[in-house]
């Protein structure tokens, strides 16, 4: 159900919602930078409490990553549904490539297509590391639950980190395409395809050795 929405003296509709927070704090890192906005400017401009705030962000630099955070919650359950059969490798690739079939030409975050004239990039640079190695974490998991390895061992990790890197490497080309960027899904697969290629034969020899 919709929230109810009160007028406020500011005349933005007042909505403690996750996207109202975002859009205020876009228009203001446009006006402002990123550097030169604070939280209480971004509660101000959305009409709702510094408290309604931490309620949906734990930090500033999470508005960067609205629309990346909210696809990036679906990565377990994009794994869970990976088909029990087959390569390891094909699991792995359909998986992170159906991740990225989340984002077309244009969902693609105001912070990375205006890092500019927000000044953003250094911040995202930071905040990216912690989105990366969850991505990691989750992905050398899976990779050892279906290969009977210790997630804590090298090969689990190597590839959930050599496939990660490389669909990052991939999103970074896309963003900076343009507006004839087409969906990421394809760069993303053109990207990991070679690595899952290379870490299948690798998990085959040892299977062969076993």
């Amino acid at each position: 159900m919709t929230p109810p929405i009160h007028s406020t003296g500011s005349g933005r509709p007042r909505a403690s919602s996750r996207g109202t927070l975002a859009e205020a704090a876009a228009e203001l890192f446009l006006e402002r930078t990123y550097a030169g906005t604070t939280i209480e400017d971004i509660t101000r401009r959305a009409g709702v409490s510094r408290a309604t705030f931490f309620n949906y962000f734990d930090a500033k630099s999470d508005l960067l990553w609205v629309e990346v955070d909210e696809s990036l919650a679906q990565f377990g359950e994009v794994l869970e549904r990976a088909s029990a059969q087959g390569p390891t490798m094909h699991a792995v690739q359909e998986s992170v490539v159906a991740l990225a079939a989340e984002f077309g030409p244009a969902r693609l975050p105001l912070a990375v297509t205006q890092f500019e004239v927000m000044g953003t990039n250094a911040e995202l640079e930071s905040s990216a590391l912690s989105r990366f190695l969850t991505l990691v974490r989750l992905l050398g998991a899976f990779v050892a639950r279906r290969t009977d390895a210790d997630p804590d061992t090298l090969l689990p990790r190597s590839i959930a980190t050599a496939v990660i890197g490389a669909a990052v490497a991939a999103a970074a080309v896309w963003a900076a395409a343009g507006v004839a960027r087409g969906p990421l899904a394809p760069y993303v697969e053109a990207a990991i395809a070679p690595v899952c290629a290379g870490y299948q034969a690798v998990l085959d020899d040892r299977a062969a050795t076993r």
